[in-house]
């Protein structure tokens, strides 16, 4: 098996979410707050970390690309599950980490229809399908690690001419 269909499989799976969380935004009124925005960071930082491993399919940009989608895909997971379980708790997360990172990085400044928090943290899960949004987030990164991890072990096995 090729590295290429898993990471190519997670760079689909990571625009599609981008696509749908700015019509959400956008298109049904969906306000993101800071952790969204944060893990919107993750997904695209994902993504073109992963595109050149998904375009070459094998050998070391692969097994780069596989390793480095997986951490950021750790990453999301860790923004999502704080914004499940601490950020929605609350009614104020203003200045959090996630606020200054995007400040700290201007994001807002530069796409402020992709990187600008609307929304309080409480107001900002809310649910779709009735799953809260962080958890919907929180799957796409689990997923996302896996199809790194599968992508990882396939490159690793094709550098070792390994016939499995």
């Amino acid at each position: 098996m090729s590295a290429r269909r898993p990471l190519a499989a997670c760079a689909l799976l990571a625009l599609i979410s981008l696509v749908a969380a700015v019509l959400l935004q956008h298109g049904l009124g969906m306000q993101p707050c800071a952790w969204c925005v944060l893990q919107r960071l993750f997904v695209l930082a994902l993504l073109f970390v992963i595109l050149p491993g998904a375009l070459a399919g094998a050998g070391r940009v692969a097994q780069v690309a596989a390793a480095a989608g997986g951490v950021l895909a750790a990453g999301g997971l860790g923004a999502a599950l704080h914004q499940q379980f601490v950020a929605a708790r609350s009614d104020a997360c203003g200045l959090s980490l996630a606020d200054r990172i995007i400040m700290a990085g201007r994001l807002h400044e530069i796409a402020p229809w992709l990187f600008m928090p609307t929304a309080r943290c409480d107001e900002a899960n809310a649910p779709l399908l009735g799953i809260p949004f962080a958890l919907w987030s929180a799957g796409l990164f689990v997923v996302s690690m896996l199809l790194c991890a599968v992508a990882f072990v396939a490159a690793r096995r094709a550098a070792r001419g390994s016939p499995r």
